[in-house]
């Protein structure tokens, strides 16, 4: 092992004369663990409600669709006409209303979707939130409808029961158009829109529009989210001007936005933390420095280079920063594993739900853990920590010998 290298490692792991030296080095190692393993627990939540978005939500909600104006007549020929294109997957008649569900003396406004359950399945994954038979039933079975939990929680209605339906007129008229519906089935998201959908067969909404036999759209799956709004336009262009299209972008673009946003502000906040931590190891070695200074003059007496003296208090502070970076990295592993089980307990000890789906988009902290940002972040730590040890071991190597054991 070289010299500086031995010496780093000896000086590290040997008992300090002054306890505030020793005191500082801990404060060292814990702002990294803490700043490290919090911008790992932190950056893995956003990394989970990014996934949630693209595998919950948008598995109910449209990636695409296509609309014509004034309604689509022949659904099944714009269906063949759409799946001609080589990235759509698949489309699928739908029905969208905005109207009321009652249940006694209790009113909620919903977004009310008609759909084919088979032709459904194609275009999303709803057969994750409902069982096979509610899915046929849906299929068979009219008047029956699906209500997201919120929305059921709030009129306290259950599977089984009957509810009204109030949809206003779409031509205008003064009376609204009220139907009733045998709730087939309560649907459990953990997202928003357990806040406001509700799905029944086509048939059914259909006969609250002006003319049941016609669509208000197309459903498509695309063979890449990002570029949904691509292809729409590329269909649109195919179809004709009396067609008009939307994408999940224009829905749900801006809550992406905003994670994504979030989360490079977050990981800047906590990326500063780390620094601010990373840079105690300055204050740290300058502490070790004055300490050293007899040894330190000694190894200049024996032949020590002031690149030798440099290069054993980088090893020091460098050895700092890795040991707290690798707890740090061991910590935000644990904490991002036990934080879902973490809110749960505490919404249980205090009777309450810190997330609702009114205000946030889900209703439970998603955890999605990721190598490469494990990776970045351990990396970011390391380097700052040893840009930290540059400016304390410089001033050690500038140490000289004959000024410090003139008083020894």
């Amino acid at each position: 092992m070289k010299l500086p290298v031995f010496i780093g490692l000896r000086y590290t792991g040997a008992p300090r004369k002054n306890q505030f030296v020793s005191f500082f080095s801990g404060v060292s190692i814990t702002g990294l663990v803490v700043g490290v393993g919090l911008l790992i627990t932190v950056l893995s939540i956003m990394n989970g409600f990014d996934r949630e978005l693209r595998e919950k939500i948008l598995a109910l909600v449209p990636q695409a669709a296509v609309y014509e104006r004034g309604g689509i007549d022949d659904w099944r020929q714009l269906q063949a006409q759409l799946e001609e294109q080589p990235r759509i997957l698949a489309a699928a008649p739908f029905v969208q209303l905005e109207g009321l569900v009652s249940y006694q003396g209790k009113s909620e406004p919903v977004v009310l979707f008609g759909i084919e359950p088979r032709e459904e399945l194609r275009v999303s994954r709803m057969e994750e939130f409902l069982e096979k038979a509610a899915m046929t039933h849906l299929q068979t079975a009219d008047d029956q409808l699906v209500l997201g939990q919120a929305i059921a929680q709030r009129l306290g209605v259950q599977e089984g029961e009957q509810v009204m339906l109030v949809v206003p007129d779409q031509n205008g008229g003064v009376a609204p158009r009220i139907g009733y519906f045998t709730l087939l089935k309560i649907l459990q998201t953990q997202t928003e829109l357990d806040n406001s959908l509700a799905i029944s067969n086509l048939a059914s909404v259909a006969r609250f529009t002006p003319e049941p036999s016609k669509v208000t759209g197309m459903r498509l799956k695309v063979d890449d989210l990002f570029s949904a709004r691509d292809i729409v336009w590329k269909a649109l262009v195919q179809l004709g001007r009396n067609y008009y299209g939307a994408s999940w972008l224009n829905t749900h673009g801006n809550l992406y936005q905003a994670i994504h946003m979030s989360k490079k502000l977050v990981a800047l906040l906590m990326s500063l933390i780390v620094a601010i931590a990373a840079f105690n190891v300055v204050s740290t070695l300058v502490m070790v420095v004055v300490e050293k200074q007899g040894d330190i003059a000694i190894l200049r007496t024996f032949g020590a280079s002031t690149r030798d003296i440099m290069a054993i208090f980088m090893v020091q502070g460098t050895l700092i920063g890795v040991i707290g970076t690798v707890l740090g990295v061991v910590f935000g592993l644990l904490l991002s594993l036990v934080v879902q089980p973490l809110l749960r307990l505490f919404e249980l000890l205090f009777d309450t739900q810190f997330l609702k789906s009114d205000v946030y988009p889900l209703t439970y902290l998603p955890i999605e853990i990721s190598p490469g940002d494990i990776t970045q972040v351990a990396v970011t730590a390391l380097l700052m920590s040893f840009l930290a040890t540059i400016y304390p071991a410089w001033r050690a190597s500038r140490t000289r010998p004959a000024d410090v054991l003139r008083y020894e």
